[in-house]
C-alpha cells in the first residue's frame, strides 16, 4: 500500500480539545458492507468514541456509524462495538499503559487508505479544566498577534 491515497472521512476534534494527545496509531476497522457504503458518504460521528481491550482484542465503542439509506436488512446497529486490527505486540504495549499509567484510546480520526478504513487512534492523558483555559488564551494571543502584523501590513 506504499503511496495509497488518504481521504479523510471524518476527525474528533473534541478530543484535541479535551486530551493531550501523547502518541498516535493506525489500526484497520473490521466493518460491514452498508458501514462502507455510509462511511463513504460521510455519515459518521466519532464524538463520543474510545477504545478498550477485551481479552486481547481492541474495539472501538461508541463510534456512530449511520444506516445506509439503501441496506435495508443489511443494516447493522449504528453504535455496535467494531474490532479494530492491530498487531498483538502492538495492543500488548497499549494494554500496559493504558492499565498502569492512566492513558486512555481515543479515536482522532478515520479515513481511507487506498480502498481500506484506517482509524488514527490517540494514547491521550486527560486535560484538566486550567489546561484548557491555557489552550484557548494561548490560541487567543496567537490570532491577535497574526491580526496586529496584517494590519501593520
Amino acid at each position: 500500500m506504499a503511496g495509497a491515497s488518504i481521504k479523510k472521512i471524518a476527525d474528533n476534534r473534541k478530543a484535541r480539545h479535551d486530551y493531550f494527545v501523547e502518541e498516535s496509531y493506525e489500526a484497520g476497522i473490521e466493518l460491514f458492507g452498508t458501514e462502507v457504503k455510509s462511511l463513504r458518504a460521510g455519515r459518521v460521528n466519532l464524538r463520543d468514541s474510545w477504545c478498550d481491550v477485551v481479552g486481547s482484542e481492541l474495539f472501538v465503542k461508541g463510534m456512530h456509524i449511520s444506516p445506509y439509506e439503501q441496506g435495508n436488512i443489511f443494516n447493522r446497529e449504528p453504535l455496535r462495538p467494531r474490532k479494530l486490527l492491530m498487531h498483538r505486540r502492538e495492543i500488548n504495549r497499549l494494554m500496559g499503559l493504558v492499565a498502569q499509567q492512566g492513558f486512555t484510546l481515543i479515536p482522532l480520526s478515520i479515513y481511507f487508505k487506498g480502498s481500506r478504513v484506517k482509524v488514527q487512534l490517540g494514547l491521550c492523558r486527560g486535560k484538566k479544566l486550567y489546561d484548557k483555559r491555557e489552550d484557548t488564551a494561548r490560541r487567543d494571543a496567537k490570532r491577535d498577534m497574526e491580526r496586529a502584523l496584517k494590519e501593520r501590513q
